[in-house]
């Protein structure tokens, strides 16, 4: 996907994606694209590479709302990153009618469906770099899971809401994030204590070692 400026936005996806919806996708010319936007052909080449650049144009506008959140002061970089796949989440669950038609149209074509596995690694390369910025020394494994496993909860709970599931809210998607925080153990309200916890504790040198073993047993009981 190009990261050209867009001059008409989410009017045109809109417009394209309803054409390949109605009309099928191989069916539909550029020719028909830019009518129904009210552009010339050239215009409408200038501005996208095609019509699979036109399908998932309106994610580079959502990508960089997104990043500029997370440029913002956080409680964490953890929550950061929780706290852009809700407002991505908000961003396509607005216009649901947009999403299902989305849905089918990329369903039923091969190329489309790539486009959009390497449409969503760009969202989760975007949430790893964000924790390996402001976290020092952490890991890229742990960066990068953590970044796949919250994009793929905003994917299920959106999949499910544009499947038209009654039971999804943002509220879905904020309990299964808030579990995600929970699980990798970096919520920023901690963490209550479990019996296989490791407990570091500092005792003075005089202290006896049978009550240092006490102490500890009995943190750790």
């Amino acid at each position: 996907m190009t990261d050209a400026p867009r001059t008409t936005g989410g009017a045109l996806v809109a417009a394209a994606v309803a054409l390949f919806d109605e009309q099928g996708y191989e069916r539909t010319s550029v020719d028909d694209i830019a009518r129904a936007a009210g552009m010339s052909r050239s215009t409408f080449f200038r501005q996208y590479g095609g019509k699979d650049d036109v399908v998932f144009a309106d994610h580079d506008v959502a990508l960089a709302s997104l990043r500029d959140l997370l440029d913002a002061p956080h409680e964490s970089p953890w929550r950061a990153v929780c706290d852009a796949v809700l407002a991505a989440f908000d961003h396509f669950a607005a216009d649901l009618g947009l999403a299902r038609r989305r849905y089918r149209v990329v369903r039923g074509i091969p190329s489309l469906r790539d486009r959009e596995i390497v449409t969503v690694f760009r969202y989760e390369r975007l949430f790893a770099e964000h924790l390996r910025a402001h976290l020092p020394g952490l890991d890229p494994a742990d960066a990068v899971a953590f970044s796949a496993a919250a994009t793929a909860v905003h994917n299920h709970v959106l999949r499910r809401a544009i499947r038209g599931d009654d039971a999804v809210s943002r509220a879905t998607l904020e309990s299964a994030l808030d579990d995600l925080l929970h699980r990798f153990a970096v919520h920023p309200e901690g963490e209550p204590p479990a019996p296989d916890d490791v407990v570091v504790a500092v005792f003075p040198r005089r202290m006896p070692v049978g009550e240092v073993a006490r102490r500890l047993r009995d943190d750790l009981s």
